[in-house]
């Protein structure tokens, strides 16, 4: 059904056509403030637009060099891979020394078209689908859209004032989700920094003095990695004893206390696999190294963790937050091929400093304060996320309606 004072049409109705660049070559190195530059396809993801992912222009191309991105435009990507083909974004200010490709196109607007709202049409997850099923090419990375199928594209057009307040609701939303998103981010760095200001002894808290104690981890802790019993195997699975993979340790974070498989008695007495402690720490040596957790209830791993058990002097999450501040440390060092992978032998040997277990405590209370408030924040960031999702949903269709001037 048609609501009032809304139209079928196709959002040729509320363009005048779309302007491209031209591939002009380029140099992919840092580029000054005043230099000329070309962007790059990567420049733009559904609703994000990167400025800095372009090329400086040859000087011997400048002159080749055509359409800047403009304030209150729509650019689009008519050529990317299957999931960026038609990926769109709305310019929020002129770029004088930024150019197009041929492979980007830039709106132009009729009158009393809202190039905002419209921005929120394409980048609805109905249009991706539809711009992603029209997409060509024999490619296996790269997909095209034509002209003719963008502005083919059935919409429900609302009047443009109406166009406006949508625009205005939603953009309100976006907001807030920055917002939040920033307030994650600098959460998540003033925790990275205390953590190694804490876990160092750089930063101590009152009445608390004397050396730590420098000692290996093999020293204060025994360890032990897991294994798979043969899937082969029906009765070794399915048996209620969680079995963790690298897969559960990246995909629910701190505490385990259930997995996406389990093991049997049966199976977890005919392999290598161990039965860990509760406050075990898990520590991921292969596929994504660094990663750490831990261990909620009983359970065994694969054998790409190691299971670590702290000794008395040891506490286990003061133990968590140790192995954690070493992460970015050690996945460099596997991204640039120092080491791709650990071994228990490896782990054994990191050098640990010891405050008493009361200190390790006040450390890890602290720390935890610190994830409290980034587990809050990440949760308001879906949050608004969703809502806003499903707000996108009821307005662009008319089956949520907003008061303009004229109501």
């Amino acid at each position: 059904m048609m609501h009032e004072g809304w139209s079928d049409g196709r959002v040729g109705d509320l363009l005048e056509g779309l302007e491209s660049g031209v591939s002009v070559n380029g140099e992919d190195r840092h580029i000054a403030v005043d230099e000329k530059a070309v962007l790059k396809v990567s420049a733009v993801s559904y609703g994000v637009f990167d400025p800095s992912a372009a090329k400086a222009i040859e000087t011997r191309e400048l002159n080749r060099a055509k359409t800047n991105p403009r304030k209150g435009q729509i650019i689009i990507s008519r050529s990317n891979t299957e999931a960026l083909v038609g990926a769109s974004a709305y310019i929020t200010q002129d770029y004088p020394n930024l150019f197009l490709p041929d492979k980007l196109w830039q709106t132009i607007p009729k009158p009393n078209s809202d190039m905002k709202w419209l921005s929120y049409i394409l980048a609805s997850s109905h249009t991706r689908f539809t711009l992603s099923n029209l997409a060509t090419g024999t490619s296996g990375s790269m997909k095209n859209i034509t002209q003719n199928e963008l502005m083919s594209l059935k919409v429900q057009i609302p009047p443009a004032k109406e166009q406006k307040k949508i625009a205005q609701i939603l953009s309100t939303w976006d907001k807030a989700i920055a917002t939040t998103e920033q307030l994650l981010a600098n959460s998540q760095q003033q925790k990275k920094a205390l953590m190694q200001q804490l876990i160092t002894g750089k930063k101590r808290f009152p009445g608390f003095e004397g050396e730590w104690k420098k000692t290996t981890l093999e020293t204060v802790a025994d360890m032990n990695s897991g294994g798979t019993p043969k899937s082969s195997i029906e009765e070794y699975y399915n048996g209620g004893i969680p079995w963790v993979s690298i897969a559960d340790m990246t995909g629910k974070g701190k505490w385990i206390s259930s997995t996406d498989k389990t093991l049997s008695k049966f199976g977890l007495e005919n392999s290598s696999a161990r039965l860990y402690p509760e406050n075990t720490v898990l520590y991921a040596m292969y596929a994504s190294i660094g990663e750490c957790s831990i261990a909620r209830v009983p359970l065994c791993s694969s054998q790409a963790i190691l299971g670590i058990r702290p000794k008395t002097e040891l506490y286990y999450e003061y133990l968590y937050f140790f192995l954690s501040s070493l992460k970015e440390k050690i996945k460099l060092q596997g991204q640039q091929g120092t080491q791709s992978n650990l071994n228990a032998g490896m782990v054994k040997s990191f050098i640990i400093f010891l405050p008493t277990i009361e200190e390790q405590r006040i450390i890890s209370a602290v720390l935890n304060l610190a994830d409290q408030e980034i587990e809050t924040l990440k949760q308001k960031f879906n949050y608004l996320k969703q809502e806003k999702k499903a707000l996108m949903q009821q307005l662009l269709t008319g089956k949520r309606r907003v008061k303009t001037e004229e109501a």
